[in-house]
């Protein structure tokens, strides 16, 4: 097997142990925020269903990495490790500073940036016009649908305010279009599928929670608050579970993807399908990196948005569970970060706007829209750099 080749799936599973190590806090941050299990039964029980979660869902998301980003016709095995190099840079840097990325997004960012620098913008697969234009019609279609109903809304509350309509159009976009693809009539993929997600999925995180949240707290408003706490425990357990099987589902692809991708660009295999081994060796990375946890990041996530109790912690890993699982099953190759902290968001401002702090999430969204750009100009650099050293090989 060539060295760069064996270089490169080193790489791909450091890559998936730094995005366990980052997006640890993805999956345990709730449970250790409502004390529902300690931190080390936390991470232990994280680790496991971060194992299994590959191995429930699909690896649609591993082909959208792998054959969606970057034409397969310049995937070469040089190009796929310097894009490796350019995201575990960045996810890295971003877990000492204790700042919660999207370790999906620095994925693609490498890829593009490395995919750019190699061959030009032509090496990026674009969406096509027709796609672009169904894309604008379904969101259109649930901007007004979103508006008209969130108008209504707030006049039948006597709360009505311009800047509701605003907010309703974004909701009915957030519904509408995840709806349209999981029933067939909305087909979307690539870099186009990913740069809409970056609003979507937080958005479902934070609609479902708070929706959820209010349905609890309407349904469980006489019970006694300490036999709430206990039972909201239990659950939530049940809860992280899910959300750490989807996080493993759609995370644990990401490595799947170049690795499969450097198998067929090296001719070890004829055509894109995901070894056994593979998918083991990529579940366990990441399941590693989340038993040693970052714990930085875990207290931002767990502490620093809002303050947490049990039903809202389990409201808000359920959602996310959920997010991600439908994510999974569609192929879109999520963030898992920006899930949970929309879920997070979603769950503590059922207490109202006062108890989200929103300072710490604007933090958190610079980071979000600095992620795949920072890791492309990584990777374009990296490989720009070994391009020179190598007589311009690579």
């Amino acid at each position: 097997m060539d060295p760069i080749i064996i270089l490169g799936i080193l790489l791909a599973l450091l890559f998936n142990f730094a995005n366990g190590l980052n997006d640890a806090a993805n999956s345990i941050a709730t449970i250790i925020a409502t004390k529902a299990l300690t931190p080390l039964q936390a991470v232990l029980l994280a680790g496991v269903f971060n194992l299994l979660g590959p191995l429930i869902f699909t690896t649609a998301i591993a082909a959208t990495i792998g054959r969606g980003i970057v034409d397969p016709v310049f995937l070469t095995p040089p190009l796929i490790l310097m894009a490796m190099v350019g995201a575990v840079l960045w996810v890295f840097v971003t877990s000492y500073f204790g700042i919660p990325v999207s370790s999906s997004h620095a994925l693609i960012g490498g890829l593009l940036g490395a995919g750019i620098a190699a061959a030009g913008f032509g090496a990026v697969i674009w969406p096509s016009p027709t796609m672009l234009k169904q894309v604008a019609v379904y969101g259109f279609i649930g901007a007004i649908l979103g508006a008209i109903v969130t108008g209504m809304f707030t006049r039948w509350k006597g709360e009505f305010r311009p800047w509701n309509l605003l907010l309703g159009g974004l909701i009915g976009v957030t519904i509408v279009v995840p709806i349209a693809i999981a029933t067939g009539f909305l087909k979307i993929s690539g870099i186009l599928a990913v740069v809409m997600f970056i609003v979507i999925s937080p958005m479902l995180g934070l609609i479902s929670a708070f929706t959820l949240g209010i349905i609890v707290t309407c349904v469980f408003s006489g019970y006694h608050p300490r036999r709430l706490t206990g039972h909201f425990r239990i659950l939530q357990i049940f809860a992280g579970s899910l959300q750490a099987a989807g996080h493993g589902g759609n995370d644990a692809q990401n490595a799947m993807g170049i690795i499969t991708a450097m198998l067929l660009a090296g001719g070890l295999i004829s055509e894109f399908a995901v070894p056994l081994w593979v998918i083991l060796a990529s579940s366990f990375a990441i399941s590693v990196g989340t038993f040693f946890g970052g714990w930085r990041v875990v207290d931002k996530m767990a502490t620093r948005i809002t303050k947490i109790r049990p039903y809202q912690g389990f409201c808000a890993s359920t959602a996310a569970g959920g997010v991600l699982s439908l994510m999974n099953v569609l192929g879109i190759p999520v963030s898992t970060t920006h899930a949970i902290t929309g879920a997070i968001m979603g769950a503590g401002a059922t207490r109202g706007y006062s108890a989200v702090k929103w300072g710490v999430v604007r933090e958190i969204l610079i980071a979000w829209i600095l992620t795949i750009p920072a890791a492309a100009v990584v990777a374009g650099i990296c490989i720009s750099v070994a391009g020179i050293f190598s007589g311009g090989i690579i």
